[in-house]
């Protein structure tokens, strides 16, 4: 069942708005058997009537999202987004090592009273979902070498926990890439990736164009963990406003879940990155990132404690221009950019199932990277419900409490609030 808070929100939103949410909550809160029942002629529809996919298959994502944004001692006003989006594409059977894949996305807003960075309403505060359609994915993949896939054109690139390259797969448009990438796996337990990337599409749909080579390793220790090497060129080499996002960047880490007992599963990642100016940059920098995290889970319970530190230097913070940031550092996504004097992010989560329900609390206590200077706290709570593998419902509220009087114009100084209700149909 729907709690009342959650179903006066839905049916607070204008128009078309509430009846798409409506319907979507009406279909994520089936029992989970009806689901299931459901799931299999539509599972079979997309794949042509065939129980594989001999023909080929359609696949279709879509997502509705109200967005509140809020912040404090600011001249802009309280933002509210409304936005449904849909991935629809189609995936071609595999023909002697060919494979290849086409996708449409497109976003609607339903409610515009936001700042999408694209819409001209600088009156409010930003939510990153802006009004568009694109070629979202059109990639072909080769797999007639042995233990090797090639794959070329707009794709989407995920490495590692997506500090780095990831899809920004939290907002509504997601962000694909224009290159070629060759991954092998011909040595047991180690995946080489290298790749390069000639275009980013962001999430705003906005082509920028790049001239970046990149590298990643891994091996993996029976239980223990991954022992993960990388490397990436980044060179905006065609976009001034961009240039001094460019740099060069090399690190790596050991991360793992091992089962220690029947009960008792152990947690741990420590990784180091070293990045400097590259390419088209203008600036002179160099920056060290480090990321210590230890945790444990048992009797259904997961406890996590860990530091992520970016270093600033010559007014320059560590960089992570193609990352999904909202995943790091606070989901008010007040450091997307790092600030010039660093910020060190001393963090603690706990998470748990209540009625196949997944609960998180996060806590953030944010400073420069000395320790010296307070930016302030952050609070993030989650709650997320699937039902089967096709339906999903999510609330998350993020409190971002500055430790400033507010007077300062870096987003740290701000007071932040932000709730998301969220209801999904992916196939």
């Amino acid at each position: 069942m729907l709690s009342d808070k959650t179903a006066k929100r839905c049916g607070a939103a204008r128009g078309l708005s509430g009846a798409v949410c409506a319907a979507l909550l009406a279909i994520t809160a089936a029992t989970p058997a009806a689901a299931y029942e459901f799931d299999k002629p539509v599972e079979q529809a997309l794949r042509f009537g065939q129980d594989e996919n001999k023909y080929g298959q359609v696949k279709f994502d879509l997502r509705y999202r109200y967005e509140n944004a809020n912040q404090e001692n600011v001249t802009v006003r309280t933002a509210n987004a409304n936005t449904v989006r849909l991935r629809l594409g189609y995936l071609t059977p595999e023909f002697h090592g060919l494979q290849a894949f086409v996708e449409y996305e497109g976003n609607l807003s339903l409610q515009d009273d936001y700042n999408s960075l694209r819409n001209g309403k600088n009156q409010f505060s930003v939510i990153a979902d802006p009004q568009t359609q694109e070629l979202n994915q059109a990639w072909l993949t080769y797999k007639g070498i042995p233990d090797t896939t090639i794959k070329g054109g707009r794709q989407r690139i995920k490495l590692d926990n997506d500090r780095f390259i990831g899809n920004v797969g939290w907002r509504q448009m997601e962000q694909t890439y224009d290159s070629a990438l060759v991954t092998n796996q011909s040595i047991a337990n180690l995946t080489i990736r290298a790749g390069y990337i000639g275009q980013v599409n962001d999430i705003f749909s906005r082509v920028n164009s790049m001239n970046s080579p990149i590298l990643n390793m891994d091996y993996q220790f029976d239980k223990w963990g991954q022992l993960t090497g990388y490397a990436y060129w980044l060179d905006f080499d065609d976009n001034p406003a961009l240039a001094n996002n460019s740099n060069q960047t090399y690190g790596g880490y050991f991360a793992g879940s091992p089962k220690l007992t029947d009960t008792v599963t152990a947690h741990y990642r420590a990784e180091y990155a070293w990045q400097q100016n590259y390419g088209s940059s203008n600036l002179s920098y160099q920056d060290d990132y480090i990321h210590l995290m230890a945790g444990a889970s048992a009797f259904g319970f997961t406890l996590k404690a860990g530091i992520e530190q970016l270093d600033g230097a010559n007014g320059k913070g560590f960089d992570t221009p193609l990352a999904t940031k909202h995943a790091f550092q606070g989901w008010a996504d007040v450091f997307l950019r790092t600030p010039g004097d660093g910020v060190r992010d001393v963090y603690s989560s706990l998470a748990t199932k209540v009625f196949s329900t997944k609960l998180m609390f996060v806590y953030h206590n944010f400073n420069d990277d000395t320790g010296k200077i307070a930016y302030g706290d952050e609070y993030d709570f989650l709650a997320v419900k699937k039902f089967g593998k096709h339906y999903l419902l999510l609330a998350k509220y993020a409190l971002y409490d500055a430790a400033g009087d507010g007077s300062g114009s870096a987003p740290y100084n701000k007071n932040t609030q932000r709730l998301w209700l969220q209801a999904g149909v992916s196939y």
